[in-house]
């Protein structure tokens, strides 16, 4: 397995590796998926030898004091393998210096959360209240809503 930085990305293979894991919302748009692929702060791919994209793991920075890792996904055929762990790794040693290290996922309620928390948890992850933190986040529509509210400031 080789991991690199990548700053170019095809639309049709960045789609088929979205697409593999259910990630509907990025694949609404591949033209979209690209732009936010490269307005990233950095995007590590996991290709097998043969060049085929088993991975990729993808940041949102300052570079100073926070990194936000934005996605972590893994083929499913090619999970299991220590792919999603080298991808971690990689980045935790790439942003040692910045103050935060965060990332979300799915809440452990749900099936696909159940597997993230676990593996996340296996890494030395703890979740914001375990580091005596909240997280905040506005409904998927917040634009509409902000639009029709009358009382929005």
């Amino acid at each position: 397995m080789v991991i690199a930085e990548e700053r170019e990305f095809d639309a049709d293979e960045m789609y088929a590796l979205y697409d593999s894991v259910g990630w509907e919302g990025y694949t609404a748009d591949a033209g979209k998926l690209c732009r936010g692929l490269r307005n990233s702060h950095l995007v590590l791919t996991a290709r097998d030898e043969a060049g085929v994209l088993l991975g990729l793991a993808r940041t949102v920075s300052d570079d100073e004091h926070v990194v936000y890792v934005q996605d972590v996904l893994v083929r499913p055929q090619a999970q299991r393998r220590g792919i999603g762990r080298a991808l971690l790794d990689r980045l935790r040693e790439r942003y040692a210096h910045c103050r935060f290290f965060l990332l979300s996922t799915d809440h452990p309620s749900t099936p696909e959360g159940e597997r993230n928390h676990a593996f996340y948890r296996s890494m030395g992850f703890l979740s914001l209240a375990e580091k005596q933190m909240s997280g905040f986040g506005l409904p998927r529509n917040h634009g509409e809503q902000r639009a029709t509210d009358g009382n929005a400031p």
